[in-house]
């Protein structure tokens, strides 16, 4: 398989409250795909019970009611078997950074701490397709014609478009670079590169392919 062969990493997407977990917002459905040698080998997914109301503006956007939550199962419930599904593989989300504080905020609440890191499609994106119109992920699954039934803003669906990004990223740069594989470390390294050092920091691999 030629795409991030070496990993097996857990793309996840969270749907929440609102923007902040530090300001009482909270995650209110979890998906999650697990990718091995670049196959889809496991799901998670649930809706979850944050014990708190959904504005009219966040069931709209999401689909999500306040109905549906106050019948799912309580977010500490939720989280308990998620720590248990990732354990300590890598982890992927589009705008890693929300949903990185998501899902600490709601680790701290059942006492996990999150010890792996987190890589970044959209960061990524930049890197790998600076010309696209924008690095949001609905666009960048249009202009790479992902597969796609046109759901949004639901988890599930959003972390399949994302772990399908994330393939294409590498399959793409494996072909424009000719590199044998395109590991977890190098798409994270990636997106701490200058626009301008690019080529160079892929070339350096296809030389030293040990360096990350």
């Amino acid at each position: 398989m030629n795409s991030s062969s070496a990993d097996t990493i857990v793309v996840l997407d969270f749907e929440t409250s609102g923007i902040s977990p530090d300001h009482g917002d909270r995650a209110i459905e979890i998906g999650a795909v697990m990718l091995r040698q670049g196959v889809t080998v496991d799901r998670f997914q649930s809706l979850m019970n944050p014990e708190i109301r959904i504005s009219s503006f966040i069931e709209e956007y999401t689909g999500i009611s306040n109905r549906m939550v106050q019948t799912a199962p309580r977010a500490a419930e939720v989280m308990r078997k998620f720590a248990l599904f990732i354990g300590n593989k890598p982890l992927v989300a589009h705008n890693a950074s929300f949903d990185r504080r998501f899902l600490d905020a709601e680790f701290r609440r059942i006492g996990v701490r999150r010890r792996q890191e987190f890589g970044c499609s959209m960061l990524t994106a930049r890197r790998v397709y600076p010309e696209a119109p924008n690095h949001k992920l609905e666009t960048l699954v249009r202009y790479k014609s992902l597969d796609t039934d046109g759901t949004f803003h639901r988890a599930l669906a959003d972390a399949e478009m994302t772990a399908r990004l994330w393939l294409r990223m590498s399959e793409d740069l494996q072909r424009r670079y000719g590199l044998p594989d395109i590991s977890f470390e190098l798409m994270c390294g990636l997106m701490r590169v200058a626009k301008n050092r690019v080529d160079h920091y892929c070339l350096q691999r296809v030389e030293h392919p040990r360096r990350t």
